[in-house]
């Protein structure tokens, strides 16, 4: 299977490698373990913040403790844990989905109507991915810096001190975050507060030129509330977020619209630059990188089929319009993965947005067909992406293609179970996420933001009737998003500001000052128009900790030895551990609560004469 005979393992009492017991050893740890870890972390982030940290570099740390044994040729193995903890993480994230659905008032249907419909999606967005692969991997060779910082640990992880310390990082910072979210549980003035352990973690993570923008856009968005209310924008007592939303949300687009423009000039020139070389022909006759593509297209007309008849049929959406976001599925899975590829970056709340604008473009009025409808396009997009991301990885180790599809689609499965399963859990242990606060800003929400739900929900409500006002706002934001990311790509593209920046101390504070401060990404001050400003403030407690942390001199490293990589530095590790942490300790409160609220209530109450049934659904 790999290209290279396979090796025997260290300890006698692990299965040969690609032997149907070490597959069942991987896949076990994978979809047992590793998997629902990231799930967890995944939902509770998105429940809390709107955004969630992606599981590869946890679930390849962790699965290389498992690997290790196998000496260098384990990296397969890892890498195949990791593409299938990532999938589980991936689509456990997407329970916001399930939470715009109460948010709007829909019927929730049945748990395993909504865990097939997630599946075709999940199952159909990897065969897209898994098509595009040969394009965005093989000819264009695409960077992809998250799957060249998989592939880096998991070679890194050979190596038994690397292996500890990290662990070490992850578990400490692990335990961290259980005792901070117990603290903001139990202690009325650290609840006030609204700091989570969590917020903190994705900031160390991220850093500080995209944490403090997002706390910039809070500020202004808190000194510029009073005016808003007087020229009627906003109701009084109304957060700056129900109208800075979508000023936030054209500020991506009009960002997205700069790199696309610039991506799509990008991929011409690569095309060109492959064109004519024989080494991509020879490259396409190694082992593991032949994938059958009769068998692929297949699977995807099947799941594209399957997709629609269970959306249609099933859960009874107009045929018109789910056709429709598959065709366009299959343009924005190429798009984002070449975004993705490029910058590191998968816009899928753009690709939703614009979705459902096409299709209201087209008559569309019902906000309900349009999440289900955004629903196709969201999910292929996240998981087409991580397959790309994952194929990149396994391009730099000569991972077996084949396999690796393999256990995403086993992963895919599994987070499609996980989704369901975590949102319902979440959401009965902590009723608040159920209130839908664009429609009542006013609600106490504490750390439960939802920022993605709450942009979504915000994006379908207005549905083909948007005020004179949110048009203005648009349009303020757009301009704000193409101004500032054309100026940012020019000065970013002077050899002189390149110089000048990494040339002196200087620099590095006028780069720091322009990226963080005067020239913001879109992408990373837009944050702050989603989500309240306390939290906005604890992420850039981490991102401005993390970067001043990584800025003190480090001990150079041993003769013989290298520098980790970028992505096992000490902040991310242990802001992954917090992450991981908080959202464990919720997932214990959450199942607790859900206990008591459903099955020990109904027993409690036999006893006494029954109360006028409640109605299904209610």
């Amino acid at each position: 299977m790999n290209p290279t005979p396979p090796a025997k393992p260290k300890f006698g009492f692990l299965p040969q490698i690609d032997s149907p017991g070490y597959h069942v050893l991987l896949s076990a740890v994978a979809i047992l373990i590793l998997g629902p870890l990231g799930g967890i972390a995944a939902a509770y982030m998105n429940f809390s913040l709107g955004f969630f940290v992606g599981g590869q570099v946890l679930a390849g740390i962790l699965g290389s403790a498992v690997t290790y044994g196998y000496g260098p040729e384990g990296k397969h193995g890892a890498n195949y844990m990791q593409t299938m903890a990532a999938s589980v993480a991936g689509m456990a994230g997407m329970g916001v989905l399930i939470q715009a659905m109460t948010w709007l008032g829909m019927p929730m249907p049945p748990t395993h109507h909504l865990m097939l419909f997630f599946v075709c999606i999940g199952m159909f967005g990897v065969g897209l991915g898994m098509v595009y692969t040969p394009i965005l991997v093989d000819r264009l060779k695409l960077d992809f810096p998250s799957g060249f910082a998989v592939a880096n640990i998991l070679r890194a992880l050979t190596d038994k001190r690397l292996l500890k310390r990290s662990i070490g990082q992850l578990g400490g910072g692990t335990g961290a975050g259980v005792v901070f979210a117990a603290l903001a549980e139990r202690i009325p003035a650290v609840s006030a507060s609204q700091l989570s352990a969590s917020t903190i973690g994705a900031g160390m993570v991220v850093g500080s030129r995209i944490a403090v923008p997002a706390v910039l856009v809070g500020l202004i968005g808190r000194w510029i509330t009073p005016y808003l209310v007087s020229i009627g924008w906003l109701k009084e007592g109304e957060s700056f977020r129900k109208i800075g939303f979508l000023i936030a949300l054209a500020m991506i687009l009009g960002a997205a619209a700069v790199d696309m423009t610039l991506i799509g000039v990008e991929a011409v020139r690569r095309l060109r630059a492959q064109a004519g070389k024989k080494a991509a022909e020879a490259e396409a006759k190694d082992a593991w990188k032949q994938v059958n593509p009769r068998r692929l297209v297949a699977w995807i007309v099947f799941w594209a089929v399957a997709l629609v008849v269970v959306a249609t049929v099933v859960l009874d959406q107009p045929i018109f319009f789910i056709v429709f976001a598959v065709a366009l599925t299959s343009l924005f899975v190429l798009i984002n993965g070449i975004s993705l590829g490029i910058s590191d970056s998968n816009p899928i709340s753009s690709a939703f947005v614009i979705s459902v604008l096409l299709m209201s473009g087209l008559g569309l009025k019902s906000p309900l067909v349009g999440l289900m409808c955004g629903s196709i396009v969201l999910i292929s997009c996240s998981v087409g992406g991580d397959m790309q991301q994952d194929r990149s990885t396994g391009w730099r180790l000569g991972t077996n293609r084949t396999v690796q599809f393999r256990y995403q689609t086993i992963g895919i499965l599994m987070g499609s179970v996980m989704c369901v399963i975590l949102a319902r859990t979440f959401m009965e242990a902590y009723p608040v996420l159920k209130v839908n606060t664009f429609a009542d800003p006013k609600v106490d929400v504490g750390q439960w933001q939802s920022a993605m739900t709450f942009k979504f929900v915000g994006a379908l409500q207005d549905i083909g009737h948007l005020a004179p006002y949110k048009v203005t706002a648009l349009g303020i934001g757009l301009a704000i998003g193409l101004v500032t990311e054309i100026l940012r790509k020019v000065i970013h593209a002077s050899a002189r500001y390149k110089e000048f920046v990494k040339g002196s101390k200087k620099g590095f504070v006028v780069g720091w000052i322009l990226d963080a401060i005067v020239l913001p990404s879109p992408y990373a001050s837009s944050f702050g128009g989603f989500v309240e400003f306390w939290t906005t403030f604890w992420f850039a407690v981490g991102g401005v900790g993390s970067s001043a942390y990584n800025s003190m001199p480090k001990p150079k490293p041993k003769p013989g030895e290298e520098d980790l990589p970028e992505d096992m530095s000490t902040t991310s590790l242990v802001g992954g551990g917090l992450i991981a942490g908080e959202a464990l300790y919720a997932l214990g409160v959450g199942l607790h609560g859900l206990i008591q609220n459903v099955v020990l209530k109904p027993t409690a109450a036999a006893a006494p004469p029954p109360a006028p049934p409640v109605a299904p659904g209610s």
